[in-house]
Formats: structure tokens, sequence, C-alpha cells
């Protein structure tokens, strides 16, 4: 189970990583239902990528799959392609979401959105190497 608590921790350990590369981000936290905990905007970050960062937070969790592994999956001819349409347009394909573990158990998800998808990643990663 993920508390608000470990949330703001994870998000807090995000925004350093967001502010060391120079890129105002959208961090979302969601729950093992795929819920969101938590959500910061940082100063300057896309609005547009608010929707984005917790859509790839339900995402993660849904799948319990990175977007960035889904995204590649789900090119045309791959297994995965069309997979963005489902869930009510939910789905996110883009980097920036990845699971969250405990003892090797699926328990929320981390969801990032305002720069390259690279750049979304990296501070993804470093919000899981916070929890």
């Amino acid at each position: 189970m993920i508390r608000l608590e470990d949330a703001k921790k994870i998000i807090e350990a995000a925004e350093v990583k967001a502010k060391e590369i120079g890129q105002p981000m959208n961090i979302a936290v969601a729950d093992a239902g795929g819920n969101l905990i938590a959500h910061v905007r940082m100063d300057g970050a896309w609005l547009g990528s608010i929707d984005i960062s917790i859509k790839k937070a339900f995402t993660s969790r849904a799948f319990d799959i990175s977007t960035k592994d889904l995204g590649d999956n789900s090119q045309p001819g791959q297994q995965f392609y069309g997979i963005h349409a489902s869930n009510d347009g939910k789905v996110m394909i883009f980097a920036g979401g990845i699971p969250l573990k405990k003892d090797g158990q699926v328990v929320g998800a981390i969801g990032v959105s305002g720069g390259s998808g690279e750049q979304d990643h990296a501070v993804a990663e470093a919000g899981v190497a916070a929890f």
C-alpha cells in the first residue's frame, strides 16, 4: 500500500530530478487501484500535462508496465497496437509512467509529464528510486 506520506517522498525526489535537468513537470502518484493519491504541478509546467501525468500513473498501474515499454509495444504491427484507445482514452503510451513495487508486487505507480519522453522517464525513475 502507498500512503500519502510515501507519495509525498516520491514526488519530492522526482521534483529534485526535474529541477536538476531544468524541466518543470507534473508528477502524479497512484495507488494499487490506479486512483490518484497526490499530484504536483511544478511552477511553469504545462497545463496540458496535468491530465497526461495522471493518466500515465493510471496506465502503469492498470497494466503493470512502464508507459515507455507499453508505447514501444503499441506501435503498428506490435502486440499492443491500438491499446491507447481502451479504457475510455485513459491509456497513455508516452514514456513517464512507471509501476511502484514493494516486495515484488505492484502497489501503485508514478506518472510524469512536461518534458521529452526521455526527461519524463528519468524524472519518474527518480521518484521510483525514492520509494
